[in-house]
């Protein structure tokens, strides 16, 4: 597989992006879910930086990953309600 089918796969298209931006806007929900998911990504990203976790910070990252599936999960469920 080529560089660029591979950006084409990993990539949003514009509708897609679209449809977020809409909720986002449209739903409160949508909103905070949307934010949690970001400051996860940090929080795992801080995690993920160090090269050693202590036992207390394995934890945490599995409980920060567990949290970001399922927001991701309720996001995609609240946009497959949403727009069918």
């Amino acid at each position: 597989m080529g560089k660029e089918s591979a950006l084409r796969r990993f990539s949003m298209d514009e509708k897609e992006m679209e449809l977020i931006r809409q909720l986002r806007e449209e739903n409160p929900r949508y909103r905070k879910l949307y934010e949690e998911h970001l400051l996860l990504e940090k929080e795992l990203a801080r995690l993920d930086g160090k090269r050693f976790l202590t036992p207390e910070e394995e934890l945490e990252r599995k409980n920060v990953q567990k949290l970001k599936l399922a927001g991701k999960d309720e996001m995609e469920s609240i946009r497959k309600n949403y727009y069918g």
